[in-house]
């Protein structure tokens, strides 16, 4: 009867209008019934109902990975990611979708500052950084106004402290919010969506091979001629693929 009941629902629901409430409440129904692939549908539907959420991405790429899709599981919960940069539990179910990839590509060393510098930038959103640069604004200001207006000297040796580590708080969160907010602009890497692709030294069939990649491997996009697109990989192999065997971030 409930089985009957939950077809009867769904029938219902693909004929009529729907809210993006509705078609969440329908994915997370699905999904709670072990019916993943109708899950993902729903989710899908959402998506383009409500507009971008880290939060359907994030249940879509978990929808995806329950229905064994793991290249359509990396890129949601990539996509997620942008929206969401400091959600730990988007991070932790994007590599355990990775350890079902074939390609295990090892990214170029960074040095030490520069990965201490991304991971405070990926600790918070485009949104989060603008609002801290913000708050740090308005305390630069309370502090300028102690150091040139109060008579005490230790009140405005500290407005004067204060208002310089302040300064470097708003430089630097700026700065996070502009990069947050170009990663989601510019849009400049992709996953493999075809199981087996060959990477070619030039945007033709006729080019030479230069190495395989497989689906579910993230890859940079650098230029684009025709149908073909230049990518990059994370230790620094360069090639051509076709367009229609990527699906961008």
């Amino acid at each position: 009867m409930k089985k009957l009941f939950y077809i009867l629902t769904v029938i219902l629901l693909a004929t009529t209008h729907l809210s993006a409430q509705d078609i969440l409440q329908a994915a997370n129904e699905a999904y709670a019934k072990g019916d993943f692939t109708k899950a993902a549908e729903w989710y899908e539907a959402a998506l383009k109902e409500k507009g971008e959420s880290a939060t359907v991405y994030y249940n879509l790429g978990n929808s995806y990975y329950k229905a064994n899709k793991i290249a359509p599981s990396i890129l949601n919960y990539e996509r997620a990611l942008l929206l969401e940069p400091g959600n730990g539990d988007i991070r932790f179910n994007l590599e355990i979708a990775k350890l079902k990839t074939v390609d295990k590509i090892e990214p170029v060393g960074e040095f030490f500052l520069t990965s201490w510098f991304h991971s405070i930038e990926d600790s918070l959103s485009a949104d989060a950084w603008s609002r801290f640069g913000i708050i740090c604004f308005l305390l630069l200001i309370g502090s300028l106004f102690l150091f040139f207006f109060s008579r005490k000297i230790l009140i405005k040796k500290s407005g004067f402290y204060a208002g310089i580590c302040l300064l470097v708080l708003v430089i630097f969160g700026n700065i996070f919010a502009c990069n947050q907010k170009k990663s989601l602009t510019q849009r400049d890497s992709a996953i493999i969506f075809v199981p087996t692709t060959t990477i070619k030294s030039s945007p033709s069939d006729s080019g030479t091979d230069l190495f395989i990649l497989h689906e579910g491997a993230k890859v940079k996009l650098k230029n684009a001629i025709g149908n073909w697109n230049e990518i990059e990989t994370a230790d620094g192999n360069i090639g051509w693929i076709k367009r229609s065997e990527i699906a961008v971030i």
